[in-house]
Parts: C-alpha cells; structure tokens; sequence
C-alpha cells in the first residue's frame, strides 16, 4: 500500500471510538430523513436537501504495513473503471476542502473540488465545543461536497475531520449529525496519520537533496511536524510531533488585541513563545539532525502559500505560481515580521490575503518563525497540497494493492493442479 505507516491506534482522551482510522468507505450520499425542529435544523436540512441516495458502510482497506514507509504510488500502472472517480474531503478546524479525481496513467487528474472557510473551530479554544453556528456552517458546505460527490460517480471517497473534532466534547455528537443529514462518514483521524496523509500528498515537492529534510503542515487548530530520513525516493519518517496551535486556536488563545503597533509587536512575541515551547521536545530530539548540512524544508498550508504569494507580488493568487516553489526563508522571516507589525485592516487590503486570513495570518507566521529557529533551512519549499492528495494516493494505491493480490491469486489458482479424491 503506497502510505504504509505504523497503524493508527485512534487514541482519543476520554473516548474510545469504534472501528479503527483509515476507513474508506464506498459512499452513495443520501437525503436526510430527520424532522428536528427550530430555524437551525430546518436551516440543515434544506441545505442537505440537495443530496440524495443511500450511504453504504466500508467497503475497503488497504492491508495493515508495520513498515515506517511511504511506498512509491506510482511504481505500477492502474487501470481504473472507466468513468469512475475517487474523492478525498478534508474537514479541518477552519476549512472544509473536497477534491475529487480520476487516475491518470502515474498520477490523477482533478475533475472537481471545493473550498469553502466554515469556521468549525471558532472559540472552541475558550468553550471546548464546536458552536452550533459553526456546526451549521460545517454540514451546509458538508452537503455541497454530498451533492458533488453523487454526481462525479465516485468509487471510492475518504473523508476526514481533523484537530477541532479531535478537541471537542461534542465532535462524536457533530460527526453523527453529519451522518444523518448528508450521508457523509467523517473519520476523525488522529494526529499522526494526519502527518502521514499530509507527508504523502506533498513530498514529490521536497527540494532535492541528500541530507536530513522536516515537512509540516501549518493547520486551524494544530500544526504537524515530520523529520524524514536523509537520501532516497521513498521518504521515511523518523520522528514526527503535533501541537495543538493553529492559526485559528493560537488567535483564540492569545486574543485579538491590536489597538496599537507595541500592543501588536506583543501579540506576536506571546505567540511565538508559546509555539516554540510547545515545540521545545521535538527541538531537542533533532537538534543533531538541524546542524547537518543541506537540511531541507518544505510547508503546506495557508500560511506559507500566502506568505510565497507576497514574496512573489501576486495580485492575486495563482497556484501555479506558488506550488514547489522555493523561496529563502530570510525573505518568509522579513514578510512575517512586517504583517506582525500591521494592523488587522492593513493586512486585509494586501492582495491574497483579504478580510478571512487578515486575523489568521499573523498566527500562522509565528508558527512559522518557530520553525524556521528549530529547523534554520536556507530555503523553504512552498506546496499548495496535502492531506486531500494523500488521500487520493492512498484510495488509488489500495486499490493497485487489492487488484495485484487478486491477479495473482486468480493465476496461482489457475497454474495449480487439482486435487485428486483423498488428498
């Protein structure tokens, strides 16, 4: 299976969920048939409505692999079912991101996507639940992807809910209202395999290189960390960590103080002080690691595309522009230090970064600071994909995995001799 990892335990404090993570599941979206009451779920269910079918259970997992491996995807040919389509919906803290694609000789082409910032994890940092506004933007842009997914004859779908789910005391009770009025299975996953998707959908972009290299992914409420091992194709993780800031839950936290520019230099040192000592465990198990030379870096994140974006003086964003570019990172750290230093209005008429990241922004480059102190790399590699393209490898590799194995027990059957009566 292309994105062999350690299996995901699920661990969640306080809960134990049934099944395990890594489902997929073969989805025909359906039209919710709850009669709740009051404007929210009337709200609900008319944006639900739009979706129609019926939802099956799993229908496929790869095989468990104890190697701490990322296959190649593409080192056999796939021929799929004509027409057929595989969809990979990532609901995180801040965002909800569909892509849906078709194999195409040694990748995919995207036939179809969404993005729509729903806000899932907005003051879930102060109360420890998901609001039911926020709940309510979730399932709306939950019912769009529903209503794509039916339409684009999708196979075989993964989708996932990430860092607010995982937090929240009523995520459980979210997920299954989901369920119930679009037909969509979200797998809260956990953070490692978060990492592990993360890692499989961006690497191909790692600047080239012999020595040791970190991805990380900058997300609303959590930010990953990979060290992968120096040299060779495949990359290989040798350590990873997770914390639990985002851009959404470390602005929560620090709050929205900026009525001034010192008030402002403040916010972001609080920020980065926090970041780095949340990193300090990791800082210290690759220390040796960060001196060796030809380090490499490479980010996946809103952060860092919109940071690439004004290093480069986009009007507007283009991601052909930003994604496997490589920008210095002494250039990343400068545009940080000015958008720190902004005020909230200041930063929303910058092009590609407007009204919604305006209040995010600044976070996210704090964490970013941080990194770079930890893993000081010359350059920094920008990509604009992730977790949704790890996904979609995953689903495809499963499915050359299952196809290879089937073939070759079909021709061990056929080349066997029969049995003869007694034996």
């Amino acid at each position: 299976m292309a994105d062999a990892l350690p299996p995901d335990e699920n661990r969640r404090a306080g809960k134990k969920r049934s099944g395990k993570s890594g489902k997929v599941a073969d989805f025909r979206y359906k039209r919710s048939s709850q009669q709740g009451k009051g404007s929210r779920q009337a709200n609900s269910r008319a944006n639900a409505a739009r979706a129609n079918g019926s939802a099956k259970p799993d229908a496929a997992r790869g095989p468990a692999n104890h190697a701490q491996a990322l296959n190649d995807p593409h080192r056999t040919n796939f021929k799929p079912r004509k027409n057929e389509a595989y969809a990979a919906l990532d609901l995180g803290t801040n965002n909800c991101r569909l892509l849906i694609a078709r194999p195409s000789g040694r990748d995919f082409t995207v036939i179809d996507a969404f993005s729509r910032v729903v806000k899932l994890g907005e003051d879930l940092a102060k109360t420890g639940r998901l609001s039911d506004e926020a709940m309510d933007r979730a399932v709306g842009a939950l019912a769009i992807c529903a209503e794509k997914l039916r339409r684009r004859n999708v196979r075989l779908a993964r989708s996932v809910a990430t860092e607010a789910c995982r937090r929240a005391t009523n995520g459980e009770e979210f997920i299954e209202r989901v369920k119930r009025e679009t037909g969509i299975m979200l797998d809260i996953i956990t953070a490692q395999e978060e990492a592990r998707l993360a890692v499989l959908g961006c690497h191909i972009l790692l600047e080239s290189g012999e020595g040791p290299a970190v991805i990380f992914d900058i997300g609303g409420g959590s930010t990953e960390l990979v060290l992968l091992k120096p040299g060779g194709k495949i990359p290989e993780i040798i350590d990873w960590q997770s914390v639990p800031w985002g851009v959404v839950s470390l602005t929560d936290t620090v709050g929205r103080g900026e009525s001034g520019r010192e008030a402002r230099i403040e916010r972001y040192r609080k920020m980065r002080g926090i970041v780095s000592d949340a990193f300090a465990p990791f800082a210290g198990r690759i220390a040796d690691a960060a001196k060796s030379s030809d380090i490499r870096l490479l980010g996946t994140s809103g952060t860092v595309t919109t940071l690439a974006s004004l290093h480069l003086e986009l009007p507007h964003y283009d991601r052909k522009a930003v994604d496997g570019l490589i920008v210095p990172s002494a250039a990343m750290r400068d545009i940080s230090g000015r958008l720190s230093a902004m005020s909230p209005q200041e930063r929303s008429e910058l092009p590609c970064i407007g009204q919604d990241r305006a209040d995010l922004v600044v976070a996210g480059c704090a964490i970013l600071e941080s990194i770079l102190d930890l893993w000081p790399a010359e350059r920094l590699g920008v990509a604009d994909r992730g977790i949704r393209e790890g996904i979609l490898r995953s689903l495809m590799a499963a499915e050359r995995h299952s196809e290879r194995s089937l073939k070759a027990l079909h021709e061990n059957r056929a080349g066997r001799p029969t049995p003869r009566n007694g034996e």
